[in-house]
C-alpha cells in the first residue's frame, strides 16, 4: 500500500506543490521565499522520516503570510490525502522536546477533526524573515486541512530560534509515531476518522 500524494494549490498570491511519501527515509526537499521558515519545514519533514517536496513561489510578495499559510494549507491536504483510511495508523502521540534551554510539548491525534493550539509565548517580532505570529497560524492552516488535533506549548525557554525549532522537531516526531501502521484496526470506538 503506498501512502504517496502529490497537491498542488494555485491562488493569485502563491502557488504551492506538496510530493509526500509517509514510509520515506526522511529524504526532504524544502523551497519557501522565507529561509527560517525552509529550516523548519525540513526539520519537522526530516524528524516525521518522510519522503517530501516542498516548493512555494509567492507571486505579490506582501509579506510572509501567504506563503505560510498556504504552504500549511497545501501540506495538511497532502497529509490527509497519503493517510488514505486511516487504517493500522497508531493515531496518538505525544512527546516533549528539549532544544537547550527550551522545552516544548506537543501532543497530536489524527482524530478527522482539525483543530490546533499553540501557546509558545512569542514575543519577538520575527525569526529571520519568519513573522513569529505566523508560526501558530501554520500550525493551525496544517492541522485543520490534515484532519488533526493538535497541541504545542512551550514550557520553558528563552530563545525564540529555540522555542520554535523545538516546535517543529516536536511535531514531525509526534506524527511520525501517530501515523506509523501498528495492525489493520481504525482506531476509533465510532468507527470512523
Amino acid at each position: 500500500m503506498s501512502r504517496f500524494t502529490e497537491k498542488i494549490r494555485e491562488t493569485k498570491e502563491t502557488k504551492v506543490l506538496v510530493k509526500l511519501e509517509l514510509d520515506g527515509k526522511g529524504n526532504v526537499e524544502v523551497r519557501t521565499p522565507i529561509p527560517f521558515f525552509n529550516h523548519m519545514l525540513h526539520s519537522m519533514l526530516f524528524y516525521m522520516e518522510v519522503d517530501a517536496v516542498v516548493a512555494a513561489e509567492d507571486k505579490q510578495s506582501f509579506d510572509d503570510h501567504h506563503v505560510v499559510e498556504d504552504v500549511g494549507i497545501t501540506l495538511g491536504q497532502a497529509l490527509r490525502d497519503a493517510l488514505g483510511d486511516r487504517k493500522g495508523i497508531r493515531r496518538f502521540s505525544s512527546l516533549t522536546v528539549p532544544m537547550d534551554e527550551a522545552l516544548v510539548l506537543v501532543a497530536v491525534d489524527i482524530s478527522g477533526r482539525g483543530f490546533s493550539s499553540v501557546n509558545l509565548g512569542l514575543v519577538r517580532e520575527k525569526v529571520g524573515e519568519l513573522s513569529t505570529e505566523n508560526v501558530p497560524h501554520f500550525f493551525w492552516s496544517f492541522a485543520t486541512n490534515a484532519g488533526l488535533t493538535l497541541h504545542v506549548r512551550k514550557l520553558d525557554g528563552v530563545n525564540e530560534h529555540h522555542v520554535i525549532e523545538a516546535s517543529f522537531k516536536g511535531v514531525g516526531l509526534t506524527l511520525r509515531d501517530a501515523c506509523s501502521l501498528q495492525g489493520n484496526i481504525l482506531r476509533s470506538t465510532k468507527g470512523s476518522l
